[in-house]
């Protein structure tokens, strides 16, 4: 999920390994059923005709309907009937009943690999269809957002966390109001669809109340009395709330148990926390008291990120979490997508694999004047 919101594929151009060894794993199991064949043909040869080994020749259309389609595990059944025939006309097999055996043997496994096949091939074109049904949500629940407003311009990123997985818990949304710019930036405790589905409910509240709504507070108490109708007690959102003023000179800011955003300054990045610990969405009824807002001046050239833990917490093989302040550098590019893509391409370097986490970033750039 790149640039403004729209489905762009995953994005992964730093794990380019990846499709290499997978291509090269597809060209050995294309040629594995004709290899197991081959050797079996080969022991049969070496060992005589009452080694019992032709028998084996049904490993081919077994292993092509593992990792083929019907025509190949088809042509796999004929080849290895062929192979049974050539070696029995060669006197390899000591009787024409020994030949009948292991061509019905043969015939067996080929029917039922065929009809194993079948019904994986039906799986994954189920699959596909379901995946793209997820995708067709993912864009409905993240939709496009505006790549400026006034001075600001913003970009975002959502990387998930598997080449498979198109939806997930991270969420973000951005509105234009009377008041100026407002956004939120979440994530749902939970994977799967009741993860999708308290992400909806989030997001559908945000975008009724975001417009008008006089303070982030309220916008805040709006989300908790939609999320209680629907979570129990051990549900929660994590979420920042920010508006943007008007002329874009200042950023307030709601912490609801989320990740602090990092302010970019010149060449320093800086965590923006407020003095006192807040509960995320969901949880409100625990506080002893009610959430902090901050306001945050925002000058020419100043950058805010946020983002969720996926990048925050993405690890390297030795464990250790992805430096953020250290990178502010990465958001030092001409414009707020050029800086996204280096730092994604940044965060994946660090990891040296896929997220383990379902990871969302939005980057705000005051334009100079």
């Amino acid at each position: 999920m790149t640039g403004r919101g729209l489905a762009a594929g995953h994005d992964l151009r730093v794990t380019g390994v990846e499709p290499v060894t997978r291509s090269s794993m597809q060209r050995l199991l294309d040629v594995l059923p004709f290899l197991i064949m081959g050797a079996v043909a080969g022991a049969a040869l070496a060992f005589g005709p009452r080694s019992g080994l032709l028998q084996l020749l049904a490993l081919g259309p077994a292993f092509a309907a593992v990792s083929g389609g019907l025509r190949k595990t088809i042509a796999a059944g004929v080849v290895a009937l062929v192979l049974n025939a050539l070696l029995a006309a060669d006197q390899v097999i000591s009787t024409w009943g020994d030949y009948a055996r292991d061509s019905a043997v043969v015939v067996g496994v080929t029917i039922a690999a065929v009809i194993a096949c079948t019904v994986r091939q039906r799986r994954e074109q189920e699959l596909v269809e379901v995946r793209a049904i997820a995708e067709v949500a993912q864009q409905v629940l993240l939709g496009p957002v505006p790549d400026a407003a006034r001075s600001v311009r913003l970009a975002v990123r959502y990387m998930s966390a598997t080449s498979h997985a198109r939806i997930g818990g991270d969420l973000y949304e951005v509105v234009i109001g009377s008041t100026g710019m407002r956004l939120i930036i979440g994530d749902v405790q939970g994977k799967g669809l009741v993860a999708v589905k308290t992400a909806a409910t989030v997001l559908g509240s945000f975008r009724e109340v975001a417009p008008e709504a006089p303070s982030l507070p309220m916008i805040a108490d709006r989300i908790e009395i939609a999320l209680a109708r629907q979570l129990d007690d051990e549900q929660f959102v994590t979420a920042v709330l920010a508006e943007v003023s008007l002329d874009g000179s200042r950023i307030k800011l709601l912490s609801c148990g989320h990740p602090p955003p990092l302010l970019i300054t010149g060449h320093v990045g800086r965590f923006v926390e407020p003095t006192t610990p807040s509960l995320p969405l969901g949880l409100a009824g625990l506080a002893v008291v009610p959430r902090e807002v901050i306001t945050v001046p925002f000058a020419p050239d100043d950058q805010m990120l946020f983002y969720t833990d996926g990048v925050s917490e993405a690890r390297n093989r030795a464990g250790e979490f992805y430096p953020l302040p250290d990178r502010a550098l990465y958001a030092e590019a001409t414009d707020p997508d050029s800086a996204l893509d280096r730092l994604q391409e940044d965060v994946l370097l660090h990891v040296g694999h896929a997220l383990d986490d379902d990871a969302a970033m939005l980057l705000l750039r005051r334009q100079a004047a």
